[in-house]
């Protein structure tokens, strides 16, 4: 029970790169957003994601249209989940009934880790999956799965199609609902946007809520 209080109090960590090459000032900016999988275009749930990329580029002053024709940024985007790893880890006397598997992660590089962009996903409510927990076997034994999540942010000048933005956040938790992995994956690629260009940061927001 404490492994799982301790779990569900967790902030969410996630490692976010971003790169840049003459990103524009707001002022007199117009953008699109596309998906970077033509799978998830027209899609009821990467309109409700994409909303969320929306409102954080309109707040930061850019324009807002919905034919990329008219746009003068192209913002490609996409967002997955895998298919979690189990893990294994001793409860007995020594072992901290506050660890959570958030704590000792070093983060994915690109195209590592579990694959996320891995089709299809559907992960949609499932369970916090922690296992199975025995007290009179050796001290105490727990299991639990993580998932590795990601979203990636693609800006180009529509004019010449040049890349003028790269960026990616990616996180490992124990949960694998879409629902609260996107928007704070969102919310972590935009919490000191565009950054420093080349700089992987860790950047911490609230919890799941259960």
């Amino acid at each position: 029970m404490l492994l799982a209080v301790a779990a569900c109090t967790t902030p969410f960590k996630a490692d976010v790169s971003r790169f840049q090459s003459q990103l524009p000032a707001p002022a007199g900016q117009s953008f699109a957003i596309v998906a970077d999988d033509p799978k998830l275009s027209g899609g009821l749930e990467f309109s409700q994601y994409a909303s969320l990329v929306r409102e954080r580029l309109t707040r930061l002053g850019y324009t807002a249209v919905d034919d990329p024709a008219k746009a003068s940024l192209l913002v490609r985007f996409d967002y997955g989940v895998d298919n979690g790893k189990e893990r294994v880890r001793s409860t007995g006397v020594g072992a901290s009934p506050f660890w959570s598997p958030w704590y000792g992660y070093r983060g994915f590089g690109y195209g590592g880790g579990a694959g996320y962009w891995g089709r299809p996903y559907g992960y949609w409510g499932g369970p916090w999956h922690y296992g199975w927990y025995d007290p009179f076997f050796d001290g105490g034994v727990e299991s639990y799965t993580v998932y590795t999540s990601g979203i990636d942010l693609k800006i180009d000048r529509v004019a010449d199609g040049q890349r003028l933005f790269e960026g990616k956040a990616e996180a490992a938790s124990s949960s694998n609902r879409l629902q609260y992995l996107v928007p704070n994956l969102v919310e972590a690629m935009f919490t000191g946007f565009p950054g420093n260009s080349g700089e992987t940061v860790r950047i911490t927001v609230a919890p799941e809520k259960k």
